[in-house]
């Protein structure tokens, strides 16, 4: 019944620097950044690890053609394959940090990696 308690004691004893390098890869995923693309690269959206969307790159000559909907497509499409690449990114760098460890939640905390279906 009381076995685990050395486990927890040493988790406990553990815990502050569990916490300090939970704050820096936290602090890392923000410098993260990745890529995703639509349309063979004319629409281009660099996402970083916290899952932000730091900027939209679009071809002008696809803002020439005045296609609206196809400019929202491939938008969507970059923003989508960007956050999908960056949560993958983000997963590694965490479980790398955790010396491979299964993290519990992490799925949760990282937004789910399959596209929401």
């Amino acid at each position: 019944m009381f076995g685990n308690l050395g486990n927890l004691a040493d988790l406990m004893k553990n815990a502050g620097k569990l916490r300090e390098s939970m704050e820096k890869a936290t602090e890392s995923l923000g410098q993260l950044q990745v890529d995703g693309t639509a349309g063979g690269g004319v629409v281009t959206a660099k996402v970083n690890g916290r899952m932000e969307l730091v900027s939209i790159r679009i071809d002008p000559k696809l803002l020439a053609d005045g296609d609206a909907e196809l400019l929202e497509d491939l938008v969507l499409a970059a923003v989508n394959q960007g956050l999908l690449k960056a949560r993958e990114a983000a997963a590694k760098s965490i479980s790398a940090l955790a010396g491979g460890l299964p993290i519990p939640g992490l799925a949760g905390l990282l937004g789910r990696g399959d596209g929401g279906a």
